[in-house]
């Protein structure tokens, strides 16, 4: 096995690994991204990172994941429609992973957001990724995008994903580290899924959602949490529109599911994270990490563990995610 590493590099350097055949996760701002070479790569937009001297916003550096790969077994890459989709956890490796790269807020991203869960084959087989975004400053003038090292091309509407094989003596593992937990305070819920939403029950009664989140003065950092069997689920605020009295998500919300908003941090967002972080396995060979927990726990120049990555729009850990950091593990059994 070649040595899986995550590091972020100059365009000069990331060619070079490019040409050296190497299987790489890449980001980059546009422009970067568009200039590189083709390659075994597949690759997605953004200007913020987790590098090795800890976060940084760049619109000229490369962030580059080298893949595992092993004698005798070929990763391949697909570009996945809204079509296809469905199908990406069916052609996946039996042993292996696969690592999917989305374009934010494309048809594609919302499918991917809404019905990932009933995929064939979905929790069956490891899938880890993010999607793609863009410098903030960026909004509404750019798009996020992806891209097929196999071609020059970037696209806007497409899945670009990895399908990784491991020998019989590996496997992998995907983790989620998430700070959020349910408080304590009223229960939510919808009659319509959606990344928008007017109005919603609260504690049963129909409630514009906007005028309930100014009337308990919310800390629009704290999303809403759905406990899926244990497992919590964020849905983070994007907007908040009183003027038109709507409010935006970043993932989408679903009918007839209890929601509460997150418990505050004793310790202070920025505070809980890090000691989240410190606890992270060594040098894992794919993480990537929120926006949102990038500028709420303010982490440039900061280290998140031994974690590096890409800094995302979405995390994917088989399901879309918000406001959590995802890492791959690769356990080998022994020889």
């Amino acid at each position: 096995m070649n040595m899986p590493q995550q590091r972020l590099v100059s365009p000069d350097e990331a060619a070079r690994l490019i040409a050296s055949g190497q299987l790489l996760a890449i980001a980059a701002d546009e422009e970067i991204l568009a200039a590189l070479p083709v390659g075994n790569w597949i690759g997605g937009t953004s200007a913020y990172f987790i590098g090795q001297d800890g976060g940084v916003t760049s619109r000229d550096k490369v962030f580059v994941s080298t893949l595992p790969s092993y004698p005798g077994l070929t990763a391949t890459i697909v570009q996945y429609d809204v079509a296809t989709l469905s199908q990406v956890c069916v052609e996946a490796p039996q042993n292996g992973f696969s690592l999917i790269i989305l374009p934010a807020f494309a048809e594609v991203h919302f499918d991917y957001a809404q019905n990932a869960s009933t995929y064939e084959d979905m929790f069956m087989k490891p899938l880890i990724g993010w999607v793609a975004g863009i410098h903030l400053d960026d909004m509404g003038k750019r798009s996020p995008k992806v891209r097929d090292g196999r071609s020059a091309n970037l696209l806007e509407n497409q899945a670009v994903v990895i399908h990784v094989p491991l020998p019989d003596n590996a496997g992998a593992n995907v983790e989620i580290v998430n700070l959020c937990s349910q408080g304590d305070g009223d229960t939510l819920e919808f009659q319509t899924s959606g990344f928008e939403a007017t109005q919603c029950l609260v504690n049963g009664k129909p409630t514009s959602l906007a005028k309930y989140l100014k009337s308990i003065d919310h800390d629009s950092r704290l999303p809403l949490v759905a406990d899926y069997c244990g497992a919590k689920i964020n849905v983070s605020l994007r907007t908040v529109d009183h003027e038109q009295d709507k409010v935006d998500f970043y993932a989408p919300v679903f009918p007839h599911i209890p929601y509460k908003l997150a418990k505050p941090w004793d310790t202070g967002y920025d505070v809980a994270f890090v000691q989240a972080a410190a606890n992270l396995p060594d040098n894992p060979p794919f993480s990537c990490n929120c926006i949102l927990n990038y500028l709420y726990s303010g982490l440039e120049g900061r280290h998140t563990g031994s974690a590096t990555g890409p800094v995302t729009f979405g995390e994917i850990a088989y399901i879309l995610l918000n406001q959590t950091m995802v890492l791959l593990s690769i356990e080998e059994y022994g020889s």
